[in-house]
């Protein structure tokens, strides 16, 4: 365990959770992601408990929380990602505190991780903003409308019409490759019916 009070590796483990926490918001429910954010965050934990921390850089790091969600969800404006990728660089590069009172942690490291986190964090916020701007597709202008059944569809299959890709269900096996005529709607679920050649 004494390898855990190494800054380098804690302040591997504190960006790597952090990274896996932002992924476990746009895909939650997978397991996976929580369970590996959870146990770097844990461990990087028992790390900040056990060394000497600054902690203005850990109160930045927590509230850098704040742009980056209002950046998603609020706003939507680019300024207030780029504040939360400050935030999260500043707040892990200087929360380990080193012996002279500077950063802990190895200056290539933290200039290599804190490359790759903003750029990871950029990536995936800019994304997910676009995603949030675009305009909603009318689910009712879909029935009527033709397409095409990608897999097998009966209780559920894949069918695509005007473009997309859709959840379908049929009353009626319908084998993939067949057209497909969109009479209803469940939810985001299309109700189709096979088009007679």
């Amino acid at each position: 365990m004494n390898f855990l009070l190494d800054p380098n590796v804690a302040y591997l483990l504190l960006v790597g959770g952090l990274l896996l926490g932002i992924l476990v918001m746009f895909s939650p429910g997978t397991g996976v992601l929580e369970i590996g954010a959870l146990f770097m965050l844990a461990v990087s934990a028992y790390s900040i408990a056990n060394l000497t921390i600054n902690f203005w850089a850990l109160i930045v790091l927590v509230v850098g929380i704040v742009p980056f969600i209002l950046a998603l969800r609020r706003s939507r404006q680019y300024v207030f990602l780029v504040i939360a990728m400050a935030a999260l660089v500043v707040g892990t590069v200087f929360i380990f505190r080193g012996q002279d009172g500077g950063p802990g942690i190895n200056p290539i490291l933290g200039t290599v991780i804190s490359i790759l986190s903003a750029g990871f964090v950029w990536v995936v916020g800019r994304r997910s903003i676009e995603a949030l701007t675009m305009p909603v597709k009318s689910l009712k202008g879909l029935i009527g409308k033709t397409g095409e059944a990608t897999t097998d569809v009966f209780a559920e299959g894949s069918v695509y019409v005007d473009g997309e890709e859709w959840s379908g269900r049929s009353n009626v096996f319908i084998p993939a490759g067949r057209p497909v005529k969109v009479i209803g709607r469940e939810g985001l679920v299309l109700l189709v019916a096979p088009v007679e050649q």
